[in-house]
């Protein structure tokens, strides 16, 4: 039986209860250099690509790290370069299939990014594996669950309308809840996924 999203909102603020330095510190640094690779003229949006997959990749292996209590650490941000070609074609994949579905008509394009939400959670439990089979996982695991996960993110709208409100400080420790959240949702589409089988 799956947990109700409220549930693994609770679980995440257990998960980050004395944590939340290392978590905010964390995304922090992630977000920090996300974006200022991508404000350099001219090679910006270039290089925020190439390092786009391998940094989501490591964000996720610190994530899973910290929800599954095996000492999280900052460093694991850039792990994701210890397989940075899988991150980068998983990044690039995913782009285009979501720009192209969402070309169409913006609720496909929706649909198909909520369809491969859990390729990086998948990459970072399965080392040897490629990123169009991890697409395709994803895509398998969040069928029947795509509602599910798009009504945790609107749980959220609350929490971002609050954190423009304290001009942006607030999302200190709203991306942090977000992504644990999300992390929750997979590790409980894996414990559904594994009672199935």
């Amino acid at each position: 039986m799956k947990t109700e999203n409220a549930t693994l909102m609770q679980q995440a603020r257990e998960a980050l209860a004395g944590r939340w330095g290392l978590a905010v510190g964390t995304m922090f640094v992630y977000s920090v250099i996300t974006m200022a690779i991508q404000t350099i003229p001219k090679s910006g949006g270039v290089l925020g690509i190439l390092i786009g997959g391998p940094m989501t990749l490591g964000l996720i292996i610190f994530s899973l790290a910290l929800v599954r209590n095996q000492n999280p650490k900052l460093e694991q941000l850039f792990d994701g370069f210890a397989r940075f070609s899988t991150a980068l074609v998983a990044q690039v994949l995913v782009m285009v299939y979501v720009l192209l579905w969402a070309l169409l008509l913006i609720v496909p394009g929706i649909v198909a990014a909520l369809s491969y939400a859990m390729t990086f959670y998948i990459l970072a439990d399965n080392e040897s594996m490629g990123a169009k089979e991890a697409m395709a996982r994803s895509k398998k695991m969040m069928m029947g669950n795509k509602w599910k996960f798009f009504c945790l993110g609107l749980r959220f709208i609350g929490w971002a309308l609050l954190s423009i409100l304290t001009l942006g400080i607030g999302f200190l420790w709203f991306i942090p809840y977000l992504q644990i959240s999300t992390t929750k949702f997979y590790e409980d589409l894996k414990r559904v996924e594994g009672a199935a089988n």
